[in-house]
């Protein structure tokens, strides 16, 4: 999976956005710069529940 600068979505995150539709639709209707700052945000995250909560939680990041 690729943001829309082309970028490549990390593992664990691309499966959480998979699981929740929600986010994952919100996730796509995002511009480059917004999807970068979820993705840069994922990076320090190290467990699936971690994961889920914050992909549940992502239309406050984004």
């Amino acid at each position: 999976m690729n943001t829309k600068d082309g970028k490549d979505i990390p593992l664990g995150l691309g499966m959480a956005l998979m699981q929740n539709a929600d986010a994952f639709f919100y996730f796509s209707k995002l511009d480059a710069e917004k999807q970068h700052k979820i993705v840069e945000g994922s990076h320090g995250i190290k467990s699936r529940d971690e994961m889920k909560n914050y992909v549940s939680n992502i239309s406050a990041i984004g």
